[in-house]
């Protein structure tokens, strides 16, 4: 069991059955998955930059990503429909809650000039996305060997149903959220 899930079960389950005044476990919001993408604008001239792309994100998530295509053709960008444009993957289970550790105990805090994440990044249903502007806050990477800075999109899906619900599960689990 990871640090995180045993956490959850030990701390954030009773500190959210008082919080939220539910007794049953199965009712409380519980994070379902993660979901990490990166698009890669740069790999519509280079095909390497998407390949590096896809082994940055095989090192943080452990599981291979899958290559997002373009959906339309766009002149402006020079882009066809079906060209590779990024890459994606979809966290679960043991793996989700690994990676959700390194994001708060690691990641987070390596963060320039970091004060907490917004905490209006929520989309109505209780789930949450971030951005993070360069994968070098994970020390799974190394800068002097990269030769691409990649930003990337972090989602959290959970079971909650409102906001708030969210928002209390995510700061019991440990989301550094920035004070209003």
């Amino acid at each position: 069991m990871t640090r995180l899930l045993k956490h959850y079960k030990e701390q954030v389950v009773p500190n959210l059955k008082q919080q939220l005044g539910e007794e049953n476990v199965h009712a409380l919001p519980k994070v379902d998955k993660v979901i990490i993408n990166m698009g890669v604008g740069a790999a519509v001239a280079d095909r390497k930059k998407l390949d590096e792309a896809v082994d940055h994100l095989t090192l943080l998530s452990g599981q291979k990503p899958q290559i997002t295509r373009a959906k339309k053709a766009i002149a402006a960008f020079r882009l066809r429909e079906g060209m590779p444009i990024g890459c994606r993957v979809t966290l679960r289970g043991q793996r989700m809650y690994e990676f959700l550790d390194r994001l708060i105990t690691l990641a987070l805090p390596r963060v320039r000039d970091f004060r907490g994440v917004n905490p209006k990044s929520f989309d109505g249903n209780g789930n949450y996305s971030l951005g993070l502007n360069e994968q070098f806050v994970f020390p799974e990477i190394s800068a002097d060997k990269a030769t691409l800075t990649q930003g990337m999109n972090i989602t959290i899906v959970t079971s909650a149903s409102s906001n708030d619900e969210g928002r209390a599960l995510l700061k019991e689990i440990g989301i550094p959220f920035r004070n209003k």
